[in-house]
């Protein structure tokens, strides 16, 4: 409903249930996967793409998600947990109070937004999560046109989320019977998501709403560093 990828929210909840971070993350991955995947493809046929402006940061951002991957499975689990608050205080935020405009001065920033992409690449590796959302708003405010900047997004997000899964498959960590009880269920709620927001509820309110959730987890993830 919110145009992010759903493993910013299910992950951390699969965690409090219990489940390994390192079982929980590759299952986020793979339904940023699927979900970005329908996007893509959408956006390929109705010919939205600017591959100049995605290709650089998606090679980036695919090569770098496997890497914060393998650095997850050493860093400490609190730490994961500090990091995925601040990626989510941030997320909210420009949920709750960012409004797309384009200024029109994309040029010779480039270089900025590849720089971002990457480290978006490697933040999803590591957490789980497909990095759109921190992508995203910095391509806006480089000036870039935000239907352009929502068509690139996911394409880097389908790619990198795939590399990401790939990595933790890799490494050992997947859990086939919970990716297949977690997918189909979060694929049928992507649908009814996406019939709500165009029937039901504008964009703008359900950005809203799922600000103030993310606030919500991000304080839940504080509560349980601290314990």
């Amino acid at each position: 409903m919110g145009g992010v990828g759903s493993a910013v929210a299910l992950v951390p909840i699969m965690a409090w249930f219990g489940l390994p971070l390192m079982s929980a993350k590759p299952t986020g991955l793979f339904i940023n996967t699927l979900s970005m995947l329908s996007a893509t493809l959408k956006n390929f046929r109705n010919r939205r793409l600017d591959i100049r402006l995605a290709l650089p940061i998606l090679l980036l951002a695919t090569l770098l998600a496997p890497v914060g991957a393998y650095i997850g499975k050493f860093l400490p689990h609190r730490m994961i947990l500090v990091i995925f608050m601040v990626f989510l205080v941030y997320s909210g935020t420009m949920m709750l109070f960012f409004s797309p405009e384009h200024s029109g001065e994309s040029g010779g920033r480039i270089y900025i937004g590849i720089a971002v992409g990457a480290f978006a690449g490697f933040l999803g590796g590591l957490l789980g999560v497909g990095g759109g959302a921190l992508l995203s708003p910095v391509l806006i405010l480089l000036g870039y046109e935000p239907k352009k900047v929502a068509s690139t997004t996911a394409l880097v997000v389908f790619f990198s989320s795939l590399s990401g899964f790939l990595a933790y498959w890799r490494l050992g960590t997947l859990d086939p019977k919970l990716l297949l009880w977690v997918s189909l269920p979060a694929v049928l709620g992507g649908w009814t998501g996406t019939y709500i927001m165009h029937h039901k509820i504008s964009s703008n309110q359900m950005k809203k709403i799922i600000g103030v959730i993310m606030y919500i987890i991000a304080l839940k993830m504080l509560l349980v560093a601290l314990a």
